[in-house]
Order: C-alpha cells, then sequence, then structure tokens
C-alpha cells in the first residue's frame, strides 16, 4: 500500500494538522509514566519545525466518556513533549472552538500547539462531519502520525480527510505501513509466524490470515490447549475455549490441506494455582494431571520452536507464550524475544505486533533489538488479518 508521505509536501509557512497517539500511561499524580509514543512522533514533528511550518498536534488520552475530566488532560503529555523536544510545546486548554481558534492563529513558524483530549467531545468518536471540519480548518495540510488509532474511524482519523486536502502520513504511520505491508504482500521466506495470548477468539482472523501466507505458525499462549482439547487430549484444569474446540480443529485440518507447518508446544510449565508462587513443574503436554493447568511453555517446545526461527527470513509474532506478567511464567515469552533479537542480528526482519508482545519484548529489554515494535495493538492486529484502517485508507494514495 502507497500513500503519500510527508517528505512529498511543503511545509515552509504552513500549518501542519498532525494526529498522533499520545494515549499514554500516566502516574497517580498525573505525569508521563512511558514516553514512548511520544518519543516515536518526535521525527514527523521536527521535521515540521524543522522545515518552517507550524504543528497542531492532536490526540486522545484514556476514556473521558465525551466529557472533559482533568484526569485525562493533555497538559503534562504537552510538558513532557516539550522537554523531549527541547523546545516548548504551547497547550490548548480546549481542542475546538474560540480559544484554540484563536492559538492556531496565533502560531508563529517553527512553533507546536497540542490542542486538549479530542474525546472530551463524543463527537470524536461519533465521527461528527461538523467537528471534523472544525479540526480541518486549524491546517493547510493534515498529516496522520497516529497508527494505533488507524483502525478507528473517528473524526480526527477519518472524517477529518473530507475537509482538508493533502492528507499524508508521518514517518511513525509510513514505518507501521511499510514493515506490516511487507508481512502479508511479499515477504521473504522461509516466513514463521508466531501467535501467543490467552485466546483463540481474539487472534481467530490473524490466524486464518496468516495461515495460506506463512511456512510456519507457530501457536502458544493459553489458546494452544483449546487446539489440544481439538485433538482429545487430557489438559487439566488449562484454560480452554470450548465453544472454539470446533475452529481449532478446522484450522489443524487447513493447515494440513495448505501443506503447512503449524507447531504447537510439546510440553509446558504447569501449576496448580494461577499465582506466581504456585507450585509449579514442567511436564509434556500430554500429561497434565487434573488439578494442574498450563501457564507456560517448556523447554523443549522452545527448542523446536527455535530451530524454526533460526531458519527464518520472515518473522511475526503477536500474542504472549506465557502468563508472563508473573516472573515464574514468563521465561518461554522472554526466550521467543531473544531468539527474535539474535534473528534479526543474522539478518531475518522481525515484526513484533502491539499489545502485549509490545509489552513483553520492552519487559526483556530487547525492543531496540528487533526490526520493528507495532505501536498499534488492535491496529497491527487488524491489519494483520488483513482488514482495511479507515485512518489509512483516508490518506492520500502515492
Amino acid at each position: 500500500m502507497k500513500v503519500l508521505t510527508i517528505d512529498s509536501v511543503a511545509l515552509k509557512g504552513k500549518r501542519v494538522l498532525v494526529r498522533v497517539d499520545f494515549n499514554v500511561p500516566m502516574t497517580t499524580d498525573l505525569k508521563v509514566a512511558d514516553d514512548t509514543r511520544l518519543l516515536e512522533s518526535i521525527p514527523t514533528i521536527n521535521k515540521i519545525l524543522k522545515d518552517g511550518g507550524m504543528a497542531i498536534l492532536m490526540s486522545h488520552l484514556g476514556r473521558p466518556k465525551g466529557k472533559p475530566n482533568p484526569e485525562f488532560s493533555l497538559k503534562p503529555v504537552a510538558v513532557r513533549l516539550g522537554q523531549l523536544l527541547k523546545t516548548p510545546v504551547k497547550f490548548s486548554p480546549d481542542c475546538v472552538g474560540s480559544e484554540a481558534n484563536q492559538m492556531v492563529q496565533d502560531l508563529q513558524p517553527g512553533e507546536c500547539l497540542l490542542l486538549e483530549n479530542l474525546r472530551f467531545y463524543e463527537d470524536e468518536e461519533e465521527n461528527a462531519s461538523s467537528f471534523a471540519n472544525e479540526l480541518a480548518t486549524y491546517g493547510d495540510l493534515y498529516v496522520n502520525d497516529a497508527f494505533g488509532s488507524a483502525h478507528r474511524a473517528h473524526a480526527s482519523t477519518e472524517g477529518v480527510t473530507k475537509f482538508i486536502k493533502p492528507c499524508v502520513a508521518g514517518y511513525l504511520m509510513e514505518k507501521e505501513i511499510g514493515f506490516l505491508s511487507k508481512a502479508v504482500a511479499n515477504p521473504p521466506r522461509p516466513y514463521v509466524a508466531i501467535v501467543g495470548g490467552a485466546k483463540i477468539s481474539g487472534k481467530i482472523d490473524v490466524i486464518q490470515n496468516l495461515l495460506p501466507i506463512v511456512d510456519v505458525l507457530i501457536i502458544g499462549g493459553g489458546m494452544a490447549f483449546t487446539f489440544f482439547a481439538a485433538q482429545d487430549m487430557e489438559i487439566g484444569d488449562s484454560l480452554v475455549e470450548v465453544e472454539k474446540i470446533s475452529l481449532a480443529r478446522k484450522i489443524l485440518d487447513e493447515a494440513k490441506t495448505k501443506k503447512r507447518r503449524l507447531i504447537l508446544p510439546y510440553d509446558c510449565v504447569i501449576a496448580k494455582e494461577f499465582e506466581n508462587d504456585a507450585t509449579r513443574k514442567t511436564v509434556s503436554v500430554s500429561q497434565i494431571p487434573q488439578g494442574w493447568r498450563g501457564l507456560d511453555i517448556g523447554p523443549d517446545s522452545l527448542k523446536i520452536m527455535g530451530m524454526e526461527i533460526k531458519k527464518a527470513k520472515t518473522i511475526v509474532w503477536n500474542g504472549p507464550m506465557g502468563v508472563f506478567e508473573m516472573p515464574n511464567f514468563a521465561h518461554g515469552t522472554f526466550e521467543i524475544a531473544k531468539m527474535l533479537a539474535a534473528a534479526t542480528k543474522t539478518g531475518a526482519t522481525t515484526i513484533v505486533g502491539g499489545g502485549d508482545s509490545a509489552a513483553a519484548i520492552a519487559l526483556a529489554g530487547l525492543e531496540q533489538q528487533v526490526s520493528h515494535v507495532s505501536t498499534g495493538g488492535g491496529a497491527s492486529l487488524e491489519f494483520l488479518e488483513g482488514k482495511k484502517l479507515p485512518g489509512v485508507e483516508a490518506l492520500d494514495r502515492a
């Protein structure tokens, strides 16, 4: 998918309306707890300021349910962003209205303004035309750099593009589209997809979309037990989605028909309770006793999976291999992260989907050692599922 990017437009003297994703975690005293998303936006903002443009930034934060709420104000974000940019970031106490409009008009080339939380208005999520139109009046052109919100047809991601031209991608959006398109269009082979997480229901579309494309599909995490149940195996008290057993059976049959290798765990770490300090042991997946539940993959599984990862030229990972939030059941997930980092060093393209996978590789301290970590959990998942993202579809084509 080729979209116009920020490099294709003149910025000097222009008011540039930029949709960013500043939906960041905050501390109890309302300071930015994790500035990763701010850092990801810096290249696009710097490009605008250095080229003599004026950056008008807009974002949402949290779920204020369509009403102003100080707990979800973007004001602390403006402070932190200014520190990262090494230049003051002006802040508008509203995202629409006369005060916001005046602040936009008063901006000088090289200056940056952050508007207050878009979701203080129901019109944002409802994609109201009047709201989108008012936002559009602030800019001479529009840049979407918020891939994490691109799967939502909101006023600031889709509606606004009907009232302003040109509409182009920022550097982060361009990078996300580039890596994820490569994963679903024409990936270097062998191509390995690793899909984990608790439930098959949350990943069924991505599994079905990737299965015809990949050479090897590795499945781990809680969802693996639904596949074991589909083979009439004893899984003790492990997580199982009974209503998805027939679907898991269908996927197993499809893998055989399409001659794709589908690898499930060979062994797992089991425990009696869903607690970090619970009694635990490693057993074959065919030997899980009643009263025990699988919470991580075991060493034999890692060995087999590692052999496939080592041979791969393209690797996509979406979903943890176990309950990685508990240190005693994080080993399998962190080992997969290490394997991806090693594969990257030897020339493989490694893409980590957003959400839990991104959190896991960050916890492992390896996010800088893979090709790409997506900033969009739901958006990256929908892209891999083959769905069209409204925020991407609305951008001008190259």
